[in-house]
């Protein structure tokens, strides 16, 4: 029987990439499914290997797939993988964490700048009708790069890649990363700061870059916001839930946080009970205008991306079940 790749989400593309990667040996099938439990039977008693996106998959969801020897995720968070389930199984888990790297930090800085600069704010302004002054004003938002220190959570290879435009700007960059070898900042050029709570005394602007995990699952919190100098910028292109939405909410409508800039959410796409923030972004409410920026987590795309990620996901998947030497793979205690 032949080794079979199922791709089950509705993202098709012409298969002459993927037949290029995976050569003779691997038989790929797509579907155009809303969810894994539209799958047929049959479908899922043949996969080898399992190719997600967007979707999530539970415990339930891997029982029927008897077969499944590995599961590649088309990027680089995995949080939406029921992950011991599938150790239970010997079921190899892997992602692509250098698909979109560029990608990403250019939407970081470019959230950060768009704020930062009051791009936005005028902008917004210039369309009212009747327009605003055709004159600049003073904003807390509007701040003299070089004065401001750019906060980095997370420095990875995102991070990293965020660090280095940062420094291009003329921010004072500073760092936490408690899982970052010891002196890796120092090849940056960067700061380093020893606890959470200290980068985010010294920060101006906040750029997030952590995986979700259950330690930073809500780590940015009311109490840990407050501790941002006073007309900080936050911005999220990481995962919504390291966020607490409601309390970056009471903390702009008070003016300690002058900004934001998201392209991620809690719940993606968002459902009812909709987030307060989100309602009043989206009823234009005037305290808001030009202070918050929403893309649909969208920082990573560009055709060069997205071709990245079908060509890495199909060498990792090919590595993962033709040889002994997969890569990219989310072991049990990175949990």
């Amino acid at each position: 029987m032949p080794v079979t790749v199922l791709y089950p989400e509705a993202r098709q593309q012409p298969d002459n990439l993927e037949t290029e990667v995976f050569g003779p040996d691997l038989n790929i099938v797509k579907r155009d499914t809303a969810a894994l439990a539209e799958l047929s039977d049959n479908d899922c008693a043949d996969a080898d290997g399992l190719m997600i996106m967007g979707f999530a998959v539970t415990g339930a969801d891997l029982a029927r797939f008897p077969r499944l020897r590995a599961i590649v995720r088309m990027g680089v968070g995995y949080d939406k993988l029921d992950r011991p389930a599938a150790a239970a199984r010997n079921i190899l888990i892997c992602n692509v964490p250098d698909y979109g790297t560029t990608e990403v930090a250019d939407h970081a800085i470019a959230l950060a700048l768009t704020l930062r600069r009051g791009i936005l704010l005028h902008h917004e302004l210039q369309r009212k009708d009747p327009p605003a002054p055709f004159r600049s004003f003073q904003h807390p938002l509007i701040q003299r790069l070089g004065t401001q220190t750019f906060g980095i959570l997370g420095l990875g290879r995102i991070g990293t890649a965020v660090a280095l435009r940062a420094k291009a700007f003329n921010f004072r960059v500073v760092c936490y990363d408690p899982y970052l070898p010891n002196g890796a900042e120092l090849a940056l050029g960067i700061d380093r700061a020893a606890t959470l709570e200290d980068l985010l005394r010294q920060t101006d602007t906040l750029s997030i870059h952590a995986p979700l995990t259950p330690e930073t699952r809500g780590i940015l919190g009311k109490e840990q916001l407050l501790l941002l100098r006073e007309g900080a910028v936050v911005v999220n292109d990481a995962r919504g839930p390291i966020l607490d939405l409601d309390a970056l909410l009471d903390l702009m409508r008070a003016g300690h946080i002058a900004g934001a800039g998201l392209d991620v959410l809690p719940v993606e796409p968002p459902v009812e009970p909709i987030p307060e923030l989100l309602r009043a972004y989206r009823a234009k409410e005037p305290w808001l205008e030009g202070r918050l920026v929403i893309t649909p987590h969208s920082a990573w795309l560009t055709p060069h991306s997205w071709e990245d990620t079908r060509k890495k996901s199909a060498e990792t998947m090919r590595a993962a079940l033709l040889t002994n030497r997969p890569q990219n793979v989310i072991t049990p205690e990175m949990f």
